[in-house]
C-alpha cells in the first residue's frame, strides 16, 4: 500500500509600482505558463529559506519576506496534492546570476495582463491569481503565525 503524501511548495508575491513579479515556464507544451517564483521545500530548510531561495533561484531577484498569504491546497487533474504556502515580499536588489533552466525569463505584469494570461490557459494554476487577490486584499498574517525550530 503507497502511503499518500503531499507536495509542500512555497510562492511568493512580489508587487512593485502595480506589476507583479512573475516567471515564463517552458512546460513541455505548445505555449509557456505563467507562475509567481515558486518551488518545493528543501529538506532542512525553513519555509522563509525556501522562499527567498526559490525567488532569487528563478529570479534572480532577492526579496525580503514580509507576510504570510496562508497554505493553498491544490490538486492537480493527474491527482498530486500540492500545500503551498504564500508570501508576500519585498524586491531588494536584482543580481547578477543565471535563471535556473526552466525559466525562460521574468516578467513585472499587472493584474490585467495577468487576468489576460489567465482567460487564454497560460497560468501555471488557478493559484497564481488568487495570491495576487489575497494580497492587493490585504489577506495576510505576520511571520511569526509560522512556527518552526530554528
Amino acid at each position: 500500500m503507497s502511503r499518500w503524501s503531499p507536495r509542500v511548495t512555497v510562492a511568493c508575491v512580489v508587487e512593485r509600482d502595480g506589476r507583479y513579479l512573475v516567471v515564463e515556464e517552458e512546460r513541455g507544451g505548445p505555449a509557456t505558463l505563467f507562475n509567481q517564483p515558486a518551488g518545493h521545500l528543501e529538506p532542512g530548510e525553513s519555509l522563509v529559506e525556501a522562499v527567498c531561495r526559490e525567488v532569487l533561484e528563478e529570479t534572480a531577484w532577492r526579496v525580503t519576506p514580509l507576510a504570510y498569504l496562508g497554505l493553498y491546497c491544490f490538486r492537480t487533474a493527474s491527482g498530486l496534492t500540492f500545500h503551498s504556502h504564500g508570501f508576500i515580499a519585498r524586491a531588494e536588489a536584482r543580481l547578477k546570476r543565471a535563471l535556473d533552466s526552466d525559466i525562460l525569463a521574468c516578467h513585472w505584469l499587472t493584474l490585467d495582463e495577468l487576468e489576460a494570461l489567465a482567460r487564454d490557459g497560460r497560468l501555471r494554476s488557478p493559484l497564481v491569481l488568487r495570491r495576487i487577490r489575497d494580497a492587493a486584499a490585504g489577506h495576510h498574517y505576520p511571520l511569526e503565525v509560522i512556527h518552526e525550530p530554528l
